[in-house]
């Protein structure tokens, strides 16, 4: 019998950021998104930099993660991720500052002086971020701050 729900645990070294049943969830797996759902395949996948979302019922949440593990049985889904957010907990401005560092460092491509590699890496973060803290309800576009994300009563 296939499970309706599996539970969902992130965990980074310094927290544990979810911990609960769900019914759909998406991780930035090495190669690619997995779409995993209750009764999948027993998997065990490196993750990349990426946003991780899961549904319980019809609601969404969102989470940057920034790589690690991902541990996938028929009623459990485990990632050990090296870092990660809740789109809700991200600092806005400071990605945007972020970003804007990194496009600049880009720019001197062959400068001894800039590491092209890391400024790519710090830009991607930037990116995912924002993603994720626009589907959290932030408003990102460039030139607004950020705002608390609206719900519904």
């Amino acid at each position: 019998m296939i499970p309706e729900s599996l539970e969902l645990q992130v965990v980074t070294p310094e927290r544990q950021m979810v911990r609960e049943e769900v019914h759909e969830v998406q991780v930035p797996g090495r190669n690619g998104y997995l779409g995993i759902l209750p009764g999948h395949a027993p998997l065990l996948s490196e993750l990349q930099t990426g946003e991780l979302s899961y549904r319980k019922g019809t609601r969404w949440s969102y989470l940057s993660i920034f790589w690690g593990f991902v541990e996938v049985l028929p009623g459990r889904v485990t990632i050990l991720a090296e870092t990660g957010e809740r789109g809700e907990e991200i600092d806005v401005a400071r990605a945007r500052q972020a970003q804007k560092r990194s496009e600049e460092r880009l720019q001197h491509v062959g400068d001894p002086k800039v590491d092209f590699d890391r400024a790519q890496v710090a830009l991607q973060r930037a990116l995912i971020r924002l993603q994720v803290a626009g589907k959290a309800g932030h408003t990102v576009a460039a030139g607004h701050q950020a705002e608390e994300p609206t719900h519904a009563p």
